[in-house]
């Protein structure tokens, strides 16, 4: 509890006020208490004078749900009893920032500064010969400015006072003119300025005075305005400003006893009138007349909401719109907005209407002053809820109450009679309008003055069984979602269930869940699984009402669809996941079904359907997304493959951190299918990717590509394969990947006989190389022959080999093939001579058919002539 002191002297009259203005004590709070188990907030108030600490009680507030539904709204006290000091009677009254100021009969001013505690005395009749009275006493929001109008029998003179002056100044430009009203400039007006300031006279003219405080006197003094056409006294003037893109735009409204005048423009209070000397003015007139005519804003965060004007016919009221662009018919700018007119007969409850003899306005009521009491109007409904008595002095009882007065800053109102100033606190007086507004149907007023969730359950219950009982029962439905307490769920759906209104009951539940809290998981998901029923048994009943309803695009089982869909994906995270699945297979919705499983994530039922449908590229596009296992990919790499083997390539080229290896098995199957000569084999294009591109390394892809450029009939591919060396430049690596033992068996079982010669030559087999070379292509078995370098041996015997073919298996004239045996020998470079070659020529070669060679040495020519004479002693 927080406690608040105050520290005066006990015979002041600040003690007697702040004492009696209880209230005043919590506005003292800057931070008052909360506490944990309530809304409510109270504080302790203590007066210490002196030594003595006086303990005045417990001020707080207690939150409207708590509250004694009896409590009124408007309660009045005395605030002060003797109020004019001796200084005659009180004649009027005006309040502002916590600043009473009392006229009184004699001519003086008495001021209440609240604020700071102070109370002070101007007199105004001073130097003035007769009886004087304060005719009105007027003060600025702020508290600061003051301007009072005395009325004598030495004329009618107007003054002005500042809080801080000790002494009045007369505006001497106003003499004779009798000052019913002012309008002060909310927007602008300052402590040290007044700003424009519009006055209204007995005799209809309209003026506008501005007074700095340092100056000590008036700046100006304008006429601004004059009634021509049919001249009454201004009785009551209200201004507002609003800035513009342009300038300053002029909302002035002003009373007489039969019209309420509104005049706006921009630039000027000054150019603003003077736009009227040009264009009629518009006015609103009322049958009957009353005298004492008043114009009333209230005021919310500085700005007028609603204006009310006390009429000879009744309460002209309405709301303020000071953006508004319409234009009424006259070309006026209309500012009022939702205008009505209470009857004074509403007043009297059968009785002869009186009229009240004033008024003062708050945020939902009006307080009435009629006789010695204050009648309490509801503006919204325009009925009676509360009448206020007041504890008057006899002397006082027989003239009654003179009249009311706001103060729009503080948030007070206030009544006064000729000796004593009561205030009328304002208790709250929003908490039932929730009510009115209810009764009247109003629903989003209502609402807007709800207080707690218990409220707002009867509006939103109110509203959805007139819908019901409308047979609106979607919107129905609606309002039953966001009840939350005075109905349970079990009935609310029961409603629908018992007129089988299925389609409402969806509604409700699908509102339902997007108004419960995030934590009542539990229940989310079972009303989600509920609507989810919902939604399949709509779809199902819509296929059995119109076969043709799934290729109409534009037919209702469609949207159906769509808003299914669209719930899916809203309640993924709160719906189960196997018994929604088991659901949706329940009903043999088998795309919701994938669509399902892919919001979560289950990608394997959503490529597996995809495969099923023959749509790879779809598949193939679940499988590249970044959250998708790499296993589905090997998993699905068989069907995708025999499915769309162009898709699926160029899918795996796509695809970053694939093994080839795992997909193997996939390539495998699509080769071992037939394909056509002159189609792009698309494992081929795969593997020459991964050899090429991705430079793999993996044996098993190797020898697959391999594998595969052996069964084409072309062997160029297979041939340029195994003469890249795919390890160059890696230190102490292979050159080649592919197991050559089996790539030199499976070219031999495909008779790739070239390949086969690489192979052997490759493993160092040049013997096998060069005889199987012999029966391909003599160039490539003398070319087999010739990479042997350092092992002279090995080279001579494949020469050897590959002369004794080139000897036997020339079939010409003897002559022609001993040509092209001795020919044989310069390819050798000198490696073979004549002698090893002569055992390969036939027995029965003669002495003649050597002719035809150029000359042989002595040598030579003797063993050519044992070899012809003795050919057997030669081979032995």
């Amino acid at each position: 509890m927080i406690n608040y002191s105050v520290d005066t002297d006990p015979g002041s009259n600040q003690f007697r006020l702040l004492f009696q203005r209880q209230y005043r004590c919590c506005a003292v709070s800057s931070s008052p208490l909360r506490l944990s188990d309530s809304d409510s907030y109270f504080c302790n108030f203590e007066l210490r004078l002196g030594g003595l600490t006086v303990h005045l009680g417990v001020f707080g507030y207690v939150d409207n749900s708590k509250m004694d539904p009896g409590r009124q709204v408007f309660t009045v006290d005395l605030l002060e009893r003797y109020a004019a000091k001796g200084r005659g009677i009180i004649t009027c009254m005006a309040a502002g920032n916590d600043v009473i100021l009392l006229g009184t009969s004699k001519g003086w001013i008495i001021r209440h500064d609240f604020g700071v505690g102070d109370s002070y005395e101007i007199d105004l009749s001073m130097g003035r010969p007769g009886e004087q009275s304060i005719h009105r006493v007027f003060v600025d929001p702020g508290g600061s400015h003051c301007i009072a109008v005395v009325v004598g029998s030495g004329g009618v003179d107007t003054f002005y006072t500042h809080a801080k002056w000790t002494k009045p100044r007369v505006l001497s430009k106003l003499k004779g003119l009798v000052v019913n009203t002012v309008a002060w400039n909310r927007q602008q007006i300052t402590e040290a300025s007044t700003k424009e300031v519009i006055l209204g006279t007995d005799n209809g003219q309209l003026h506008e005075i501005a007074v700095d405080e340092k100056d000590k006197k008036e700046k100006y003094i304008k006429f601004l305005f004059e009634f021509t056409e049919l001249p009454e006294a201004f009785m009551d003037l209200q201004m507002e400003t609003a800035s513009m893109i342009n300038g300053t735009r002029y909302y002035v409204m002003a009373v007489t006893p039969t019209r309420l005048y509104s005049f706006t423009g921009i630039g000027s209070p000054e150019a603003v009138f003077a736009s009227y000397l040009e264009r009629a003015v518009h006015f609103m007139e009322l049958p009957g007349e009353i005298p004492n005519s008043e114009l009333h804003f209230y005021i919310k965060q500085r700005r007028a909401v609603h204006f009310a004007w006390l009429s000879g016919a009744g309460i002209y009221h309405g709301g303020l719109n000071f953006g508004a662009q319409h234009s009424s018919p006259n070309g006026d700018e209309n500012f009022v907005e939702n205008k009505a007119l209470l009857d004074y007969s509403k007043l009297s409850e059968g009785a002869e209407a009186v009229k009240p003899n004033s008024m003062a306005v708050s945020e939902f009521h009006f307080l009435l002053l009629i006789g010695n009491k204050v009648k309490v109007v509801n503006r919204i409904c325009e009925q009676i809820i509360e009448e206020l008595q007041f504890d008057q002095t006899s002397e006082s009882v027989s003239r009654g109450i003179i009249g009311l007065c706001s103060d729009a800053t503080a948030g007070l109102f206030y009544a006064y009679d000729q000796n004593s100033v009561f205030q009328v606190s304002v208790n709250d007086e929003g908490r039932d309008m929730w009510k009115v507004y209810l009764d009247m149907k109003e629903y989003a007023a209502a609402l807007a003055n709800c207080r707690d969730p218990l409220q707002r359950d009867q509006v939103y219950l109110l509203q959805a069984e007139a819908a019901f009982a409308s047979k609106d029962y979607l919107r129905a439905a609606s309002f039953f979602a966001k009840i939350n307490y005075i109905s349970s769920f079990e009935e609310i759906t029961l409603k629908f269930i018992t007129i089988s209104e299925q389609d409402a009951l969806r509604t409700f539940l699908l509102r339902k869940v997007d108004n419960l809290a995030k934590d009542d998981k539990c229940q989310i998901t079972m009303i989600s699984t509920w609507a989810s029923e919902l939604y399949l048994d709509k779809i199902n009943r819509l296929l059995l009402e119109d076969d043709t309803a799934v290729d109409n695009r534009n037919s209702e089982y469609q949207s159906i669809i769509k808003e299914f869909r669209a719930f899916l994906s809203d309640c993924k995270d709160v719906l189960d996941e196997a018994t929604t699945m088991r659901l949706l297979e329940s009903y043999g919705r088998v795309e919701e079904l994938v669509y399902f499983a892919s919001l979560k994530e289950q990608y394997e039922i959503v490529v597996h359907y995809y495969i099923q449908q023959g749509e790879a590229k779809k598949a193939l596009e679940v499988l590249q997304r970044p959250a998708v296992p790499i296993d589905l990919q090997y998993k699905f790499a068989p069907d995708l493959i025999m499915l769309d083997a162009y898709e699926t390539v160029e899918s795996w080229m796509a695809t970053k951190n694939l093994n080839p290896r795992k997909l193997i098995p996939a390539m495998m199957r699509y080769s071992s299918e037939p394909h056509a000569k002159n189609e792009t084999h698309e494992v081929i294009k795969y593997l020459e990717y991964c050899v090429h591109q991705l430079h793999n390394e993996d044996p098993g892809v190797h020898n697959l590509l391999l594998s595969l450029y052996a069964k084409k009939e072309d062997d160029s591919a297979l041939l340029r394969f195994l003469q890249c060396k795919f390890g160059k430049g890696q230190e102490n690596g292979p050159e080649f990947f592919y197991d050559p033992k089996y790539a030199l068996r499976l070219c031999l079982k495909e008779k790739r006989m070239r390949a086969c010669v690489h192979i052997y030559s490759m493993m160092s087999m040049h013997e096998e190389a060069v005889a199987l070379a012999l029966q391909v292509d003599l160039e490539l078995a003398m070319a087999e022959a010739e990479k042997v370098e350092d092992d002279q041996d090995l080279r001579k015997k494949l020469w050897l080999m590959v002369a004794k073919n080139v000897i036997k298996q020339e079939k010409g004239a003897k002559r022609e093939n001993i040509r092209k045996a001795i020919a044989f020998l310069k390819e050798t470079d000198g490696l073979l001579k004549i002698e090893d070659i002569l055992p390969f020529f036939p027995d029965f070669a003669l002495i003649d058919d050597f002719k035809v060679l150029p000359k042989f040495s002595s040598k030579e020519l003797e063993l050519l002539c044992a070899f012809v004479c003795f050919p057997q002693r030669l081979y032995s």
